[in-house]
C-alpha cells in the first residue's frame, strides 16, 4: 500500500482541528464516573461546568479549551505500508501549518530566545512527529494530540537510585501531583515513566499520559503500580480544578523500559482534564478518523 503526501498532509490538518473540539468518548466516560463517585458538593459543580464546556464546545463546534498547545503527531508504520519518511514529516507539517491559518487556530509556538510566534503552531522541531512501527499489514495510523502548556508545565524527572527501590517512585509520583495541584486543570491522568534513559524514561510518561483512559500497562507488575497509585492519588484531596474532593486524577498510567543496573529513572508528565486527541487510519479502503 503506498500512501502519498497530499493524503498526509490533509489528515494532518483535520486532525489537529478534530482533537481540539471533539473529546475522546473513553474521557467522557472519565467524567461520568467522576460525577457518580465524587462526595464534595464544590466538586460535583466544578465537574458539571466541565461537562456543559464540553457539550457546549462540540454543539458550536468550537474549541474544548483556548490552548492549543504544542502539536504531536504520533505515525506507526504497518508492515505493506509505502511512504517516504521525509515527505511524510513535511506534509504533517503543512498540514499543521494549514489548520492554523485557514481555520483559524491561536498559534502557541514561539521560538524559545526570541519568543517571535510565526504563527502556524510550528517552528525548530515543531510539530513533535513521533515514527514507530508495527507488524499490522497494510494500515498507517496518526495520532494527534495537541498537549497545552497547563499541563506540559508540570513535568518531572528524578534519576532514582535502585537502593531506594518502588517505595521512592511512588512518594515522587505523590509529590509531583501535589506540587502540579491545580495547575494542571485537573482531574487529571498521570503519565509515569520508570526506567530506560533520562530522556527515554520522560518519553515513557508522556506516552503514559496520553494514553486514553481504560488501556493499561502492558507489563503486569506495571499495571499493579497503576492500580495502586490511582487510589493513592486520589486520596490527596486536591480534587477538580484543585478545590477539593476526591477525583484528582481520572487515573494514574505507568510506562516501563529496562534500565541500567545502577540507575532507576522516574518521570512524571500530567495531562489535564481535557485530554484530547484524534487519529486517522490509512488502509487500502481508505483513510477513517477516530479517537
Amino acid at each position: 500500500m503506498k500512501i502519498d503526501a497530499p493524503a498526509i498532509e490533509e489528515a494532518a490538518r483535520e486532525l489537529y482541528i478534530r482533537a481540539l473540539k471533539i473529546l475522546p468518548p473513553d474521557v467522557k466516560e472519565g467524567f461520568r464516573r467522576a460525577v457518580a463517585s465524587e462526595s464534595s458538593p464544590i466538586a460535583k459543580d466544578v465537574l458539571a461546568t466541565m461537562v456543559v464546556n464540553i457539550s457546549v464546545a462540540e454543539r458550536d463546534e468550537n474549541l474544548l479549551c483556548q490552548d492549543t498547545g504544542i502539536p504531536i503527531y504520533n505515525v506507526t508504520i504497518g508492515r505493506g505500508v509505502q511512504v517516504d519518511g521525509f515527505a511524510l514529516k513535511e506534509a504533517i507539517r503543512r498540514g499543521c501549518e494549514r489548520a492554523t491559518r485557514e481555520h483559524p487556530l491561536r498559534s502557541s509556538v514561539v521560538h524559545p530566545i526570541t519568543r517571535r510566534n510565526e504563527h502556524t503552531s510550528c517552528g525548530i522541531g515543531v510539530p513533535v512527529v513521533q515514527i514507530d512501527f508495527d507488524d499490522t499489514t497494510e494500515r498507517l495510523v496518526i495520532e494527534m494530540i495537541p498537549k497545552g502548556s497547563g499541563s506540559e508545565n508540570n513535568s518531572w524527572l528524578r534519576m532514582a537510585i535502585p537502593a531506594e527501590g518502588i517505595d521512592a517512585v511512588k512518594a515522587f509520583v505523590v509529590d509531583c501531583v501535589l506540587e502540579a495541584g491545580g495547575k494542571t486543570c485537573p482531574p487529571t491522568i498521570v503519565g509515569v515513566g520508570i526506567g530506560g534513559t533520562a530522556d527515554l524514561c520522560v518519553h515513557l510518561a508522556k506516552r503514559a499520559a496520553t494514553r486514553p483512559l481504560g488501556s493499561r500497562c502492558a507489563d503486569p507488575d506495571g499495571a499493579a503500580l497503576e492500580s495502586e497509585l490511582s487510589a493513592a492519588v486520589n486520596l490527596l484531596g486536591v480534587g477538580p480544578q484543585g478545590l477539593g474532593g476526591d477525583v484528582t486524577a481520572f487515573a494514574v498510567h505507568v510506562e516501563i523500559a529496562a534500565t541500567h543496573i545502577t540507575m532507576n529513572p522516574v518521570a512524571v508528565n500530567m495531562q489535564c482534564h481535557s485530554a484530547r486527541r484524534a487519529s486517522a487510519t490509512f488502509t487500502p479502503h481508505g483513510v477513517s478518523y477516530g479517537f
